[in-house]
């Protein structure tokens, strides 16, 4: 929804999960993740469309969370 009418789209990832990379294809979001070390600190990530008109502008947000 979020690519094509604008708006936010909030993703919780699984827990112990942090984000690597996201990209579109057609309309389907994919997203890379991987296993957390027990050191990292989760982060909440945000993948946004800058909109050469300014308008209907996307944004997904990714939350991570320790196990």
């Amino acid at each position: 929804m979020s690519r094509k009418y604008g708006g936010t789209t909030e993703i919780k990832l699984e827990k112990g999960q942090k984000l690597i990379e996201a990209t579109w294809k057609d309309d389907d979001l994919w997203y890379l993740t991987e296993p957390m070390d027990s050191e990292y600190i989760p982060k909440m990530k945000v993948f946004k469309e800058s909109s050469s008109f300014g308008i209907m502008e996307g944004k997904v947000i990714f939350i991570e969370t320790k196990e």
